[in-house]
């Protein structure tokens, strides 16, 4: 299975009206996932719109006493939208890699193991009371909002699914702060890194593509006040 990450209005996402980097489809049935329904494609669009807005204001009720002010992004047609497919095993790779600079009396493995949603290093950095430095990426977060907070939370996303939820602005400097610490990539080797994976399956090339693909599309939605989506 595909792993994609979307950055972009939520009613484009929902709406189907975007296409990733490797398929280049428009839809791919996303639009079977709406929580607004099938219809007149304009008409779909304001009710998913409504849906969202709906959503998002009930979230800023929510979260009103933990942050700074109001929750606000583009919903417009006009918004940006911006694309990246870590794959999975990039994706892993590079929670995992994280995790284990966290942990370094542990043995990080040279490839991504099968399971590694039970691997230990990453069962240590979500223990109970473990203050992880990389938890926006860790702590299987799946949608990043557009504002500025330190904690991650659970929640229904849109269309009513249970999802950990976290901070585009945290991500990024969680991101930079893991690559300071190990790699030491520069902007000019992580757009590089974006443009061609590397050859190999090992779990540092597989996590430094992804740390290079996450890096970029985190910035766009901090730039852009977008939303930052797994999409899989």
């Amino acid at each position: 299975m595909a792993l994609d990450v979307y950055v972009g209005s939520l009613t484009r996402y929902y709406a189907g009206d975007w296409q990733s980097i490797a398929d280049g489809i428009a839809s791919r049935g996303r639009g079977t996932r709406s929580p607004a329904g099938a219809g007149d494609p304009r008409t779909d669009r304001e009710r998913i719109r409504n849906a969202v807005l709906a959503w998002r204001e009930g979230l800023g009720r929510a979260l009103q006493p933990h942050l700074a002010g109001p929750i606000d992004w583009p919903e417009a047609d006009e918004a940006p939208w911006f694309t990246g497919r870590p794959g999975w095993d990039g994706f892993g790779s590079l929670v995992l890699w994280a995790a284990y600079a966290e942990q370094p009396a542990l043995r990080r493995p040279g490839t991504l193991p099968e399971e590694w949603d039970d691997d230990p290093a990453l069962v240590r950095s979500n223990a109970e009371g473990f203050r992880s430095r990389y938890s926006h990426l860790v702590r299987n977060v799946e949608l990043w909002l557009p504002l500025a907070f330190d904690f991650t939370f659970e929640g229904e996303d849109v269309d009513g699914r249970r999802i950990i939820v976290g901070s585009a602005a945290t991500l990024a400097r969680q991101l930079d702060e893991l690559n300071a610490a190990t790699w030491k990539l520069d902007a000019g080797e992580l757009v590089a890194l974006t443009r061609r994976r590397p050859p190999g399956t090992s779990l540092e090339v597989c996590a430094r593509h992804a740390l290079a693909v996450m890096s970029g599309l985190a910035k766009q939605a901090v730039d852009h006040r977008l939303p930052m989506k797994l999409d899989y």
